[in-house]
């Protein structure tokens, strides 16, 4: 696949093509949730995250409103769906809606096009 339309496995600025998934993960917490417990769960699940099969990247930004964006990579879509299912990943899944989160919203899919600069 090419991300800029030649079928040439490089990039417009010539760089090889990468195959990858992004799953974007948008969301709020609780106003009264557990930071501790929190935060203890997220630094696990990267960890854990970071030793899957096919994982590149990961990266989590928080907005002045208190929104959060994190953005995982992956080597394909396979890959990240067996994160999704990972036991343990379940399992603070379950915790995130009941206890952490206020609303979320999850992206996933294949970048249709890739610009880099320089």
């Amino acid at each position: 696949m090419c991300f800029d339309g030649g079928g040439c496995g490089f990039c417009a600025a010539g760089l090889p093509f990468m195959p990858m998934y992004l799953v974007v993960f948008r969301n709020r917490k609780r106003a009264d949730m557990d930071a501790a417990a929190y935060g203890a769960d997220a630094a696990r699940m990267v960890a854990l995250a970071e030793a899957q099969p096919g994982f590149l990247a990961f990266k989590s930004y928080t907005a002045d409103d208190g929104e959060v964006v994190a953005i995982s990579e992956w080597v394909d879509a396979t890959s990240a769906r067996e994160w999704g299912r990972q036991v343990e990943h379940l399992a603070v899944q379950g915790r995130g809606r009941e206890a952490y989160y206020a609303e979320y919203t999850l992206f996933a899919g294949e970048p249709d096009r890739l610009r880099r600069f320089p």
